[in-house]
C-alpha cells in the first residue's frame, strides 16, 4: 500500500521517453510501445535502464508516461474505461486487476506466457500470481514488485529490557512487549493512524481479519460494527494511544519510517519493502533489527499483500510489443540487470522464488529476506480471515467503492486515535457507510 515504493521521488509529472521524444497519444511508430506508470523509485530506475537495454535488443521504442500514484490511478482509469487505446501498458495493482479484467478493460495474458518459455511464469510466487488472476482463472497482469507486512523490532531495546519474540507472535504479545520495552524516550510501538484505504485502513484491516472480523460476510452483510470487528479496532486504537509513536493521527509509512530510524519507537508492524530502508547502508540502526511474521490471534498468518503490476489494455493494437516489454521488465534478466547496474538492494523483489536464490541478494538483505519471502507466501488474498469473502483481498475489499468507504471510514478511526470520538462510535458511522456499499451487491 502506501509505502516508499508509492511515494516517489517526483512530485511533478515526467515525460520521459526512452528512445524518441513524446509520451502518449497512441502512437510513437509502429515498432513502439506507450507505457503509463507510477512514478515511484524502481520505476524510475525502470526507465533509466530501458534504452540501452531493452530497446537496444528488441529494436522496440518506450514511450514513457510517469506520473504520482493518484494521478496515475486517474488517467489509466480513465484511459482504460474508454479503452481510447492511447497507452498499452500500465501499472497496476493487485486491487485493480480482478475488477480492470472482469470490466473487460484487460488483454489476457496466458497466450503470451504460454509462448514464452525464458518467462516461467511458474516461478512467481504464487500468493502474487492468484491476486492478479480473474475470476475466470486467466492472468491479467505480471508483477513488477511485491509486499507483504511483518513486525520489526531493535532487538537492542528488547535484549537491554529482558524481553523476546516468537518468530509468530500474537497481538496480544506485541501488545505486552510494547509496554514492557517502552521508555519515556522510546515509544513502544509504531502503527500507522493516518486517514486514507490506504494508510491506517491496511494494518487496521489485517489486524480485523485475525481477529476474526470482516468487511462484509459472503452475502454481503456489512460487518464494520460487529463484535470481532469492534474487538480488533479498539485493541489497535488503544495499542496506538498507549504505547504508540508520538502524533499518532497523523503518521503513516513514512512517519513510522523515521521513527524507527530515528530510535523514538522500538517496534513497527508495516510493509515488508521497510526492511531494506532500515537496513540500508546508511541507516543509523542498521544491525540492530529483528523481524517476525504478522502478529495473529485466530488465523494462522496476517500479512498483507500488495503489488505494482503491468496490464495491457485490451485496445491496444500493439499487445506483442506490449508483452514483450511486461516480459523483460518482470523477468528475471531485468532483476540481475537492476542488481549488476544498480545494486541487489535496489532489485524489484518480492515477486519471484529465484530472487531469493540468489547469493548476491540474499547477501544485501540477509536480515529479513527470508522472513519477508514467508510473508509474502504466507498471505492469502482470496481467504485472509475465518469466513469466506464476497471480493479478494487482504487489507482491502476487492470492489471499486472500497476507495471511497475505506476513506471514510478511516477518517472515523484516526479520530479515535486522537481521542475525538469513540471506537463504537466511529464504527456505527462506518456501519451506515458499508450498509450503502452492501446494498448494491445483495442478490448479485
Amino acid at each position: 500500500m502506501s509505502s516508499i515504493r508509492t511515494l516517489g521521488a517526483a512530485t511533478a509529472v515526467l515525460l520521459l521517453a526512452s528512445a524518441c521524444s513524446g509520451a502518449g497519444g497512441g502512437g510513437g511508430g509502429e515498432n513502439s510501445v506507450n507505457v503509463l506508470m507510477v512514478n515511484n523509485p524502481q520505476m524510475q530506475d525502470l526507465q533509466k535502464l530501458t534504452a540501452d537495454n531493452f530497446t537496444k535488443d528488441t529494436g522496440i521504442k518506450v514511450n514513457f508516461t510517469v506520473l504520482p500514484e493518484n494521478d496515475v490511478r486517474d488517467k489509466i482509469s480513465q484511459d482504460f474505461s474508454s479503452q481510447a487505446g492511447q497507452y498499452d501498458v500500465a501499472t497496476i495493482s493487485n486491487y485493480e486487476t480482478p475488477m480492470f479484467a472482469k470490466n473487460g478493460w484487460l488483454a489476457p495474458m496466458d497466450d503470451f506466457v504460454s509462448k514464452d518459455s525464458g518467462f516461467d511464469q511458474a516461478d512467481v510466487l504464487e500468493p502474487i500470481r492468484q491476486s492478479l488472476t480473474a475470476a475466470d482463472g486467466k492472468v491479467y497482469a505480471q508483477p513488477f514488485y511485491g509486499e507483504s507486512s511483518f513486525l520489526m523490532y531493535r532487538k537492542d531495546i528488547f535484549e537491554a529490557k529482558g524481553v523476546t519474540l516468537p518468530e509468530k507472535p500474537t497481538w496480544q504479545q506485541v501488545a505486552d512487549a510494547a509496554a514492557k520495552v517502552a521508555t519515556p524516550e522510546v515509544r513502544g510501538i509504531c502503527l500507522r493512524g493516518q486517514p486514507g484505504w490506504g494508510q491506517v485502513m491496511a494494518p487496521l484491516t489485517t489486524v480485523v481479519n485475525t481477529f476474526g472480523g470482516t468487511w462484509f460476510t459472503k452475502d454481503w452483510q456489512a460487518q464494520v460494527n460487529a463484535p470481532e470487528f469492534k474487538e480488533a479496532t479498539k485493541f489497535y486504537v488503544d495499542l496506538v494511544r498507549n504505547h504508540g509513536e508520538a502524533g499518532a493521527p497523523q503518521a503513516g509509512f513514512a512517519e513510522c519510517l523515521n521513527n524507527m530510524t530515528q530510535g523514538k519507537v522500538a517496534m513497527w508492524y508495516d510493509a515488508t519493502v521497510a526492511a531494506g530502508l532500515l537496513e540500508a547502508a546508511d541507516s543509523p540502526i542498521k544491525g540492530k533489527l529483528g523481524f517476525t511474521q504478522a502478529p495473529v490471534v485466530k488465523t494462522d498468518s496476517s500479512g498483507w499483500l500488495y503489488t505494482w503490476a503491468f496490464g495491457i489494455q485490451k485496445a491496444s493494437k500493439k499487445q506483442d510489443n506490449a508483452w514483450k516489454f511486461i516480459s523483460w521488465a518482470s523477468g528475471k534478466g531485468y532483476e540481475e540487470l537492476a542488481g549488476k547496474n544498480l545494486g541487489w538492494s535496489k532489485v524489484p523483489d518480492g515477486k519471484r522464488s529465484s530472487t531469493y536464490q540468489r547469493p548476491e541478494y540474499k547477501q544485501s538483505s540477509g536480515s529479513f529476506s527470508a522472513m519477508a519471502e514467508a510473508a509474502i507466501k504466507g498471505a492469502k488474498p482470496l481467504n485472509p480471515g475465518v469466513q469466506e469473502r464476497p471480493a479478494p483481498g487482504i487489507q482491502f475489499v476487492g470492489i471499486p467503492e472500497f476507495t471511497d468507504l475505506g476513506t471514510q471510514v478511516s477518517q472515523q478511526i484516526s479520530s479515535a486515535i486522537a481521542g475525538a470520538v469513540t471506537v463504537d462510535d466511529a464504527l456505527n458511522n462506518g456501519q451506515g457507510l458499508a450498509e450503502k456499499v452492501a446494498a448494491k451487491y445483495k442478490g448479485q
